[in-house]
């Protein structure tokens, strides 16, 4: 009996195990964020006389408010109130373009296959691994070319071009497990290229496409260099605008000002996943990554 006993605890107490050790690791990945908020919160004699892991003595909203509207980004002074909008107004048709092109190549690569098109699909996968670094000068000067050079028009076809590669690669491989009966049997009915990719294809792509708006949204919304690279003045997104704010210093350095402005830049991305995390889960077992 005593053995049977002991063996019935061995797999409670490795569970109980695992999920100290997942709480722990946890905890341990939070604490930046954990510090991040309360410094936010802070006033400036709290945080040079305090813990950064201590509560507030007093909580107070004034690096918001200053992070929000009055903050020094180089020579203007207006926060990051500008910015933020310049990114939501970059993001949107970015993502929007990407993710819809990216499903069109998906499925002419897919399911309307040409002399040719799996060489074609190689050139795009190869695209996934270029760095930033090596299309920024022949990128300029195409932008110079077009006239879009320093604009948020600009910055949107830099980053639609960039993203085509992994959209298509995403929608490709998703696909490639659909029943061909289908797309067949819409042939035999008559309908065409792009009435089965509206009508049919498009309807079945709802976990692939959350996987893809996600990723997109994600990868442009925190790009720096780009955005860098490619805008000046007021069209510059919020990451660079953020990078002016912790770089520029009048005084006394106001932390609780960046670290506000910092959780500002991350809170679009943060609520992304909040809300659409469970879908971009469901997305890549759907077949996101197969192939």
């Amino acid at each position: 009996m005593r053995n049977a006993a002991l063996l019935s605890w061995q797999p409670r107490l490795g569970r109980l195990f695992i999920y100290a050790t997942l709480i722990a690791v946890a905890a341990l990945y939070l604490i930046p964020l954990w510090v991040v908020l309360l410094t936010s919160f802070k006033t400036s004699a709290d945080i040079r006389s305090g813990n950064l892991l201590s509560l507030p003595d007093v909580w107070v909203l004034e690096g918001w408010i200053k992070a929000w509207g009055t903050a020094c980004t180089g020579v203007s002074c207006d926060g990051i109130r500008g910015y933020f909008v310049n990114s939501t107004v970059m993001v949107l048709p970015a993502v929007a373009l990407s993710t819809l092109l990216g499903a069109l190549n998906g499925y002419v690569l897919s399911l309307w296959r040409f002399k040719g098109s799996e060489l074609l699909f190689g050139l795009l996968l190869f695209g996934c691994f270029i760095p930033f670094q090596v299309i920024l000068l022949p990128m300029a000067q195409t932008l110079g070319w077009l006239g879009l050079a320093n604009s948020t028009a600009g910055l949107v076809l830099v980053h639609v071009i960039y993203g085509l590669c992994f959209t298509t690669l995403f929608y490709r491989n998703f696909y490639q497990a659909l029943p061909q009966e289908i797309i067949k049997a819409a042939r035999l009915d008559g309908a065409g290229f792009f009435t089965i990719f509206w009508r049919i294809v498009l309807p079945l792509s709802g976990p692939i496409t959350m996987v893809t708006l996600i990723w997109q949204f994600t990868a442009i919304w925190n790009d720096f260099l780009f955005g860098v690279v490619f805008s000046a003045g007021d069209n510059q997104p919020m990451t660079v605008a953020l990078n002016n704010l912790v770089n520029t210093t009048a005084g006394v350095k106001e932390y609780n000002v960046d670290m506000a402005a910092a959780v500002l830049a991350a809170l679009p991305t943060l609520l992304v996943y909040a809300v659409a995390g469970k879908y971009f889960v469901r997305g890549l077992t759907a077949g996101a990554i197969k192939g």
